[in-house]
């Protein structure tokens, strides 16, 4: 039987207007301007996103938020680099591709001035198999492939820990554990954390290795039912929150606040649970 962890979706926030843009971007129609000087109606915001799940949420919002005067021009992409990089040129306006610990690291090795506008949704990581339908099957020196990703490890790690495959060390910040960390391993299991994260759902295909751990994401754009398919899913009381990045001057923009206050709101969190099964969870805070 399937190890299943529960998701629960959070109830939304309230909902307060407002209204924002670049400085390239703001209208050229006279209208009213707030303290900050920012346009109250008709403003434009450019967010980039990945193609795929993030981006068919802001489809969602973005009729919602064109009735107030908010113009969001969505920008897809395929990498999780040039976001931040467009991110920090003024291209874009804000990104929501990226979860939190991701962002840190960003911020910590590239010196980005970027802050957390607000926590989205979670992708919950799942294990896959095509050789076993539970983890207990798992014989002894198993190979579970893994993401070579920094910012995935510790999360990869927490889960097989969750699981009760392994045992990190007590005194680290398990976000950045690596397998160094790793300080018991019953099943002396074999973890191959050689590839790119974009190469697991093939592996997975494949029948590579005896266990593939693939974020959600990559296995819904495949096709891959996470609920379904995985023998072991994270839960919900994941810190892996997929967030709107923008940059720190723009912390406190009406618009922003608005886009996610609309991402947050009743029927933006219904369209990500039905859309996708409850495989991704919808977060208030």
């Amino acid at each position: 039987m399937k190890k299943y962890l529960s998701l629960l979706a959070v109830p939304s926030l309230a909902l307060a207007l407002g209204a924002c843009g670049s400085d390239d971007e703001k209208p050229t129609n006279d209208t009213a301007t707030n303290d900050a000087g920012e346009t109250a109606e008709d403003t434009k915001i450019v967010v980039g996103a990945s193609n795929g799940l993030h981006e068919l949420i802001l489809k969602e919002a973005e009729p919602i938020l064109e009735e107030e005067g908010i113009d969001l021009e969505i920008k897809p992409y395929q990498d999780y680099i040039m976001p931040n990089q467009d991110l920090e040129s003024g291209d874009l306006d804000a990104n929501y591709f990226q979860h939190i610990p991701y962002l840190e690291l960003e911020i910590a090795e590239k010196g980005y001035d970027f802050v957390n506008a607000g926590g989205i949704h979670i992708e919950p990581i799942g294990i896959y198999s095509q050789k076993y339908k539970s983890l207990d099957e798992l014989p002894d020196g198993a190979t579970i492939i893994i993401s070579n990703s920094v910012s995935d490890q510790g999360r990869i790690l927490q889960l097989l820990e969750a699981q009760g495959l392994i045992t990190l060390k007590e005194d680290i910040d398990k976000t950045a554990a690596t397998i160094d960390d790793i300080v018991d391993n019953p099943k002396k299991l074999v973890i191959d954390a050689s590839s790119a994260p974009e190469l697991l759902v093939t592996y997975y295909e494949e029948g590579e290795g005896d266990a593939v751990v693939i974020n959600s994401n990559f296995a819904i754009d495949a096709g891959i039912n996470p609920l379904e398919d995985s023998i072991a899913i994270e839960g919900s009381e994941s810190p892996y929150v997929n967030v709107i990045a923008v940059r720190s001057e723009d912390k406190d923009s009406e618009a922003i606040a608005r886009l996610v206050e609309v991402l947050r709101s009743e029927p933006i969190q219904e369209f990500i649970l039905e859309e996708w099964g409850g495989a991704v969870v919808p977060v208030s805070e």
